[in-house]
C-alpha cells in the first residue's frame, strides 16, 4: 500500500490540467520524437519521465546513449523539472549524482514551455557544455584549461557506461535470443564503426 502513495506523490501533487497537459505532451513524443531523443512513458506515475538521448555527432559522447529522468516538482510549470542522468557521464554541468545544474534548466525556461524544451535543452549541454556553472568542478577545470583530455576522460566514459546494448539490456527483460539478436546487431555496427575510424585515419594521413 505504502509503494502505491509514493508512486502517485508526484501526482497529488500536480492539477489534473496539468497532469493531462503533461500525459498529452509525452504521447506526442513518443509519436514525433525529436532528433536523437527517445521517451519512455510510465503508466504507474505520468509524472516519472525518462528519455533516451544519442551523444550527438561530434562530441566526446558520440556514439553514446544516455538515458536521463526528469521529476516534475509541485511548482511545475512555473518551474522547470529537475533532470537527472542515469547514465554515468562525465560533464561539467552533471554532479557525480547524475543531477544536471538547474541554473542551465532554468535559463530561457517559461510556464508555457514543456518536457521536449528540456530534453532538447540537456541534448545541447552535451554539444555545448557550460563550464561557468560546473557541477563537476574537475570536468569543468578540464573542459577550459585543457580540452583534450576532457575530451578523453569523457570518451572513455561514454565507452563504458554508455554503451546502446547495455542500456538496452538493463531497461528490458529481453529472452536470451533477443539479446543475442541484439548483440550480434551490434557486433556488426562496431565493426562498421571501426571501419568508418580506420578510413577517417586514412584520410587525416593524407590531409
Amino acid at each position: 500500500m505504502a509503494t502505491a502513495g509514493t508512486m502517485s506523490n508526484n501526482v497529488e501533487n500536480l492539477s489534473p490540467q496539468i497532469i493531462r497537459r503533461v500525459v498529452k505532451e509525452m504521447e506526442s513524443l513518443v509519436q514525433k520524437p525529436p532528433e536523437g531523443i527517445k521517451v519512455q512513458i510510465n503508466d504507474e506515475d505520468v509524472t516519472d519521465i525518462q528519455a533516451y538521448i544519442d551523444g550527438p555527432a561530434g562530441t566526446p559522447y558520440m556514439s553514446g546513449v544516455f538515458k536521463v529522468k526528469l521529476t516534475l516538482g509541485k511548482g511545475f510549470p512555473q518551474e522547470p523539472p529537475k533532470a537527472f542522468f542515469l547514465t554515468k557521464i562525465f560533464h561539467p554541468n552533471v554532479a557525480p549524482n547524475g543531477e544536471i545544474c538547474v541554473n542551465t534548466l532554468k535559463k530561457d525556461w517559461k510556464s508555457d514551455l514543456g518536457i521536449k524544451h528540456i530534453l532538447l535543452t540537456i541534448k545541447c549541454l552535451l554539444i555545448v557544455p557550460n563550464a561557468e556553472s560546473a557541477l563537476n568542478e574537475e570536468a569543468g577545470k578540464l573542459l577550459l584549461e585543457h580540452y583534450e583530455d576532457y575530451s578523453q576522460r569523457a570518451k572513455m566514459m561514454t565507452e563504458i557506461h554508455a554503451q546502446p546494448q547495455k542500456i538496452s539490456k538493463e531497461s528490458s527483460g529481453e529472452g536470451p535470443l533477443a539479446k543475442k539478436h541484439a548483440s550480434d546487431k551490434n557486433k556488426q555496427l562496431t565493426a562498421e564503426k571501426k571501419k568508418i575510424l580506420k578510413d577517417k585515419k586514412r584520410t587525416l594521413k593524407r590531409l
